[in-house]
């Protein structure tokens, strides 16, 4: 069932500015792009303190990642609100861990207790192994096919049908019912992540925004363009590494990428051909293919090896990365998830000092 409401935030992408997120690490941050995963302790005081400092630069939404080795998302967004005022979060979760009915009931809670300020992101999973840790065994198509069922019971639910019942190949749920809403009777913004044709077509049926891995503008282009067509929002989820000069960002980049952990690359690698998800294998796949490194003059592909598909480093000046990233509207991209080595310097390095010079392109745009 297509989706046919819209909360805040849809509409033509090129009537808007570019959106930029940023995605929280496990504490303070990481600072390395060839380390280990920081497993084992939560630092929640770091994460909060993240949290605030994100909200103050004026970051729109802080992802909140999902895996097995870190901590769950969902019991943080909801400490999280209640530490912050403005500052958005938007929750990574795997249809088929908890029940639509559930999910939904969940969700609206938070929606009271942050006034509105959550979206979701939902993956279907990229790991079959992972994902038989939590006991779910269906493969790739499957597995996105569950999560159009479980995205349509949520569109159901939020435009208040009630009392709902549902007979599908993966969800049966016969009249429930929910006392409390979403809050003001809308929905969270919906970011469906992956690369191959059923996530695209579960993105335009279901979310409002598709959201992939990084590539080249105009590589974004050409897949972008039939999600475009059918109204679709694309965001990207990328890294970024912005120097006041392109010799110094190449400097620090160099540095970061000094001394390798070897063993947490090959964990990686075999993490990666265990995955079914096109969108990982494509990432490692441009890696493969760049030259030195480098998949365009603007865009490292080193710590892919090392940090999986969001990897893909968008380097250079201050101006140079502006630029560069002001390119990708024109592909139609409206909106960025950014990451960074360290994630908080360089957090407050975009905020204040690329993101500016961003503005000052799309306001040039407009004039002309």
């Amino acid at each position: 069932m297509r989706r046919d409401d819209h909360p805040a935030g849809s509409g033509a992408p090129g009537c808007r500015p570019v959106r930029f997120h940023w995605c929280s690490p496990l504490d303070s941050g990481q600072q390395k792009a060839t380390e280990k995963y920081q497993v084992g302790v939560l630092d929640f005081g770091g994460i909060v303190d993240f949290a605030r400092e994100a909200e103050a630069i004026g970051v729109d939404t802080l992802l909140m990642g999902i895996s097995y080795h870190m901590p769950d998302p969902l019991p943080m967004i909801g400490a999280l609100v209640r530490e912050t005022e403005r500052v958005k979060f938007m929750l990574a979760y795997r249809p088929g861990l908890v029940p639509p009915t559930l999910f939904a009931q969940i969700v609206n809670t938070v929606s009271w207790m942050s006034d509105g300020r959550i979206s979701l992101n939902l993956v279907a999973g990229i790991s079959p192994a992972e994902q038989a840790y939590y006991g779910d065994f269906l493969e790739h198509d499957a597995r996105y096919a569950r999560s159009q069922e479980f995205l349509d019971v949520l569109h159901r639910f939020w435009r208040g049908e009630s009392p709902l019942s549902f007979a599908g190949t993966h969800y049966r749920i016969e009249q429930a019912q929910l006392g409390l809403g979403y809050k003001d009777g809308g929905r969270p913004e919906i970011y469906i992540s992956g690369a191959s044709e059923i996530a695209q077509d579960t993105a335009v049926q279901y979310g409002d925004c598709w959201l992939r891995y990084g590539d080249t503008p105009e590589g974004i282009a050409e897949v972008a363009k039939p999600v475009l067509d059918k109204g679709t929002r694309v965001g990207i989820r990328m890294h970024v590494l912005a120097r006041e000069t392109r010799a110094e960002a190449l400097s620090d980049l160099a540095a970061m990428m000094r001394d390798p952990d070897e063993d947490h690359r090959a964990w990686v690698e075999k993490f990666v051909a265990a995955s079914d998800s096109q969108a990982v294998k494509n990432s490692f796949r441009l890696a493969d293919q760049a030259h030195d490194d480098w998949l365009s003059p603007m865009i490292y592909s080193g710590a892919v090896a090392y940090r999986g598909g969001p990897a893909l480093c968008v380097v250079g000046s201050y101006a140079e990365v502006a630029e560069y990233l002001h390119r990708y509207r024109a592909a139609g991209v409206s909106e960025f998830i950014f990451s960074g080595w360290p994630t908080r310097t360089e957090m407050r390095i975009f905020y204040t000092r690329v993101l500016p010079l961003i503005r000052k392109h799309e306001r040039a745009e407009q004039t002309v």
